[in-house]
């Protein structure tokens, strides 16, 4: 246990060097330049985008960047593939055509596993898909545990919805370290008798009331990650102040000081795409997910905490499951120990999806084709604020983030 302590403390300071190498070589040679296609820093081999092409399997890679964020948001969509959404006709031209032009496009960023659940519960936890999450738990079963303690890469090994409190999560680190988090939810507790207005999720034994969109309600607990963890809905005050409605968001983004670290933002089944048509009425799909972008973006990219020092994040869950990319994976992901099947079901993952990243440390039209995972991802929030890296997220050769997204000088 003292050497895999004293070898992870070596490459996590290892990881700090050359963010901040990387971080004055950014300084020094950005300023002014236009924008560039995978901008790279370091000229090491790349992970290799299982089951991706030829051309994707040789990317460059790019060293993690020290950056001035302390304001993360996080905005997940569900079920689209990246040939779809950044397209030559593309069905949301404000997400793939306007914000890609104000931010960043990771042309090689991919969903875990199928379905959705397993992908949000790896953004908070680095855990990795097992049975019952890949069926998006219908009923809420607690984990069975094979063993009562992780392995050795911080896994939980077993199957189940509800994870025992022994696996933590992005938020108990964020608390341990004095930094704040909230989870907000469209639709949350629109109907009190599906789920509550906080911490909206059934008992365990029950049919997830949330798993069908109602015509005044379109909440989905397997799109709320933070409510399949016992260390957090065991404590009810816990989950009910952090876990909230999506309307919370726009009296928390007035101030800085009521923004939390970290935000993470779950449209309804009708606004986050998955349905389509919509349940009731009103628009689906690539529709929906457009009018609902042109009306929050604005305000969080307006917000005093953007502004000071914030990164927003936009990615989707998992591809639509259809086309040579549908369960791709990259950056070496491994499946769950034990598990017979796959992480993407007939493939090693959720497939490729992209992402949008914005923030005044990127420059307008960047584009970045370094792969990367939802454990990227997690990992890069967790090194930026400091923290441990959890389960599939602490791998010493995983890449984050860097200088191919991080591409523009700091005007503060």
């Amino acid at each position: 246990m003292r050497d895999a302590a004293t070898r992870a403390l070596r490459n996590r300071l290892s990881n700090t060097t050359l963010g901040v190498l990387a971080g004055l070589a950014l300084l020094a040679g950005t300023a002014g330049a236009a924008p560039a296609t995978a901008p790279v820093a370091a000229a090491v081999a790349g992970p290799v985008a299982t089951g991706a092409t030829p051309a994707a399997a040789a990317r460059p890679v790019s060293p993690a960047v020290a950056v001035p964020i302390r304001h993360v948001f996080l905005l997940v969509l569900e079920n689209q593939s990246y040939a779809v959404t950044f397209g030559k006709r593309p069905p949301s031209p404000y997400l793939a055509t306007t914000l890609r032009s104000q931010g960043a496009l990771l042309t090689h960023y991919y969903g875990i596993g199928h379905s959705s659940l397993p992908n949000y519960i790896a953004l908070i936890s680095g855990q990795a898909p097992n049975t019952e999450t890949q069926g998006d738990c219908p009923v809420v079963t607690e984990f069975r545990l094979r063993r009562p303690a992780l392995n050795q890469e911080g896994q939980a090994l077993g199957k189940g919805c509800l994870y025992p409190p022994l696996v933590r999560t992005l938020p108990d680190q964020l608390e341990a370290a004095g930094l704040t988090w909230k989870g907000y939810m469209e639709d949350m507790g629109n109907d009190p008798a599906r789920e509550s207005a906080t911490c909206g999720h059934s008992p365990v034994g029950a049919q997830e009331k949330s798993y069908v969109a109602a015509s005044n309600d379109r909440y989905a607990a397997r799109h709320d990650p933070f409510v399949y963890f016992h260390g957090i809905i065991d404590d009810q005050h816990r989950c009910d102040t952090h876990v909230v409605n999506l309307d919370v968001l726009k009296t928390d983004l007035k101030s800085a000081q009521t923004t939390p670290n970290y935000a993470f933002i779950t449209p309804n089944l009708c606004n986050d795409g998955h349905d389509d048509p919509c349940t009731g009425s009103g628009l689906g799909g690539f529709a929906a997910i457009d009018a609902f972008l042109r009306n929050w973006v604005p305000l969080i990219l307006d917000s005093p905490a953007f502004r000071q020092d914030g990164l927003l994040i936009i990615t989707f869950d998992e591809s639509d499951s259809t086309g040579p990319e549908a369960s791709t994976a990259c950056c070496d992901e491994k499946p769950l120990p034990g598990e017979r099947q796959k992480p993407g079901y007939n493939g090693p993952g959720g497939g490729r999806i992209g992402a949008v990243l914005l923030s005044r440390l990127i420059r307008p039209g960047t584009t970045s084709e370094v792969p990367y995972n939802h454990y990227s991802l997690l990992r890069w929030v967790e090194d930026q604020f400091g923290l441990e890296p959890l389960g599939y997220a602490a791998p010493a050769g995983l890449r984050t983030f860097g200088a191919d997204v991080f591409t523009q000088t700091d005007q503060h």
